[in-house]
């Protein structure tokens, strides 16, 4: 009996250091990752009121050389304060917002290097006397940080919770404010962004039963599967109809807008035999389900392949050109040739083609004489400003012991080079 109530004490004691131990251990640790964030918000700071000073400075100069320093800067501290942001325990909104402004601070600021001054201060001058003003109530913020020093569960409440009357909730909304009057919407992002919404689906209306016979003409291996369809939420950027279905152990969605009934999604997962069918045989398996399903303005632009389907890429052409940005990604399996995997998304945006003047460089003097052009090929495609250009697309070899290829995009009118890249 002593032995047991020993044993008991012993016990007790034992439990009582271990959770004063733990209750110590978690204080410490709560006080280091409280100092962590106190740190990374003195540094945000700093390299904010840093910014606002680059900005401010890069108004004074009308010499081109003094005012490229700046812009340098500009772009660079808002890089690196966008990749402090995003580390902060700051509400979600918030750290959007600051990434999307600081970002287009820095993509302004690189683009200008080099153009008028007076270009630059008009697009700058309104955003540095936001920028003064953001980093005031940014500093607000952060001093309401500071006043939870030592209370870990303070600032977690205060800070990350977002509730409504917090400094960074009021700072995000300024932000949204700033970025729509300091970086309105140019011609081809508002097109790129009715694009992305499928604003301009202006096909008849299709109904639920409509939905499902279309999606069962499309797959009928799947007719027999137990469907359940629901329809897309009020905020959606676009309607459109979610077709789940299940059938033994096949089961998968595909997703059907309202509007022109467009299959924009489509995913089968089921277990893929080891028999497989020849590259020929799947190709035209992909080749003719585009055919049924309407898409007759493609090719097939690209190919690669796992151990269980071969992955392609289905591209509008137009005027003797591929349509990158119309293309359709199919995914076929090697068993039986069937679609297992769908994405149209971008070909159902549908692209509006630039008309343009179109003469082809004299590649001779357009790259080096070490230099050898393997493949040419006529494409539309984005830059920078997400405009569609029709650009030649050039494969090129050096003609050296490493032989590196490239894929050069170059505009059909202007010659620019609009993109490079080295291939594996």
């Amino acid at each position: 009996m002593k032995n047991a109530v020993y044993l008991l004490g012993l016990l007790v004691i034992i439990l009582t250091v271990y959770s004063y131990d733990a209750k110590t251990k978690q204080a410490q640790l709560e006080k280091n990752v409280y100092a962590l964030h106190m740190n990374s918000m003195s540094e945000a700071s700093e390299k904010l009121a840093q910014l606002n000073r680059s900005v401010s400075q890069s108004l004074l100069y009308k010499d081109e050389s003094a005012r490229n320093g700046e812009l340098q800067d500009v772009w660079r501290m808002s890089s690196d304060l966008r990749s402090d942001i995003a580390k902060l325990p700051i509400q979600d909104e918030v750290r959007v917002s600051w990434m999307k402004y600081l970002g287009k601070i820095g993509d302004t600021a690189k683009k200008s290097v080099g153009t008028d001054h007076q270009q630059w201060t008009q697009q700058m001058t309104n955003v540095s006397n936001n920028l003064r003003t953001l980093t005031e109530e940014w500093n607000v913020a952060t001093t309401n940080f500071y006043e939870h020093q030592g209370n870990f569960s303070g600032w977690k409440e205060q800070g990350q919770l977002a509730i409504a009357d917090s400094s960074f909730n009021s700072l995000s909304k300024q932000l949204t404010s700033y970025q729509e009057t300091d970086f309105p919407l140019t011609a081809s992002e508002s097109d790129f962004e009715k694009k992305r919404d499928l604003a301009h689906l202006m096909g008849k209306q299709i109904t639920k039963s409509e939905a499902i016979a279309r999606f069962k003409i499309l797959f009928p291996r799947i007719d027999e599967a137990t469907l359940t369809v629901t329809k897309s939420k009020d905020d959606a950027p676009y309607p459109f109809y979610h077709i789940q279905f299940i059938h033994g152990s096949r089961i998968g969605y595909a997703d059907i807008t309202e509007n022109g009934g467009e299959v924009i999604s489509f995913l089968l997962e089921r277990p893929i035999r080891k028999e497989v069918r020849s590259h020929e045989e799947i190709v035209k398996a992909g080749e003719q389900f585009m055919e049924k399903a309407g898409y007759k303005d493609v090719v097939l632009a690209e190919a690669r392949e796992n151990h269980e389907a071969w992955h392609f890429v289905f591209t509008r052409k137009a005027n003797d050109a591929l349509v990158y940005p119309d293309s359709i990604q199919l995914k076929v399996a090697k068993d039986n040739g069937e679609v297992l995997g769908m994405n149209a998304m971008e070909y159902v945006q549908k692209e509006t083609l630039p008309v343009q003047q179109v003469s082809e460089p004299d590649w001779a003097q357009f790259f080096a004489e070490d230099v050898a052009v393997e493949e040419i090929k006529e494409i539309y495609t984005t830059n920078d400003a997400l405009e569609l250009r029709h650009c030649f697309e050039v494969l090129v070899r050096k003609k050296d012991a490493r032989g590196e290829t490239y894929r050069a995009v170059i505009d059909a009118e202007t010659h620019e080079v609009v993109k490079i890249e080295q291939l594996q």
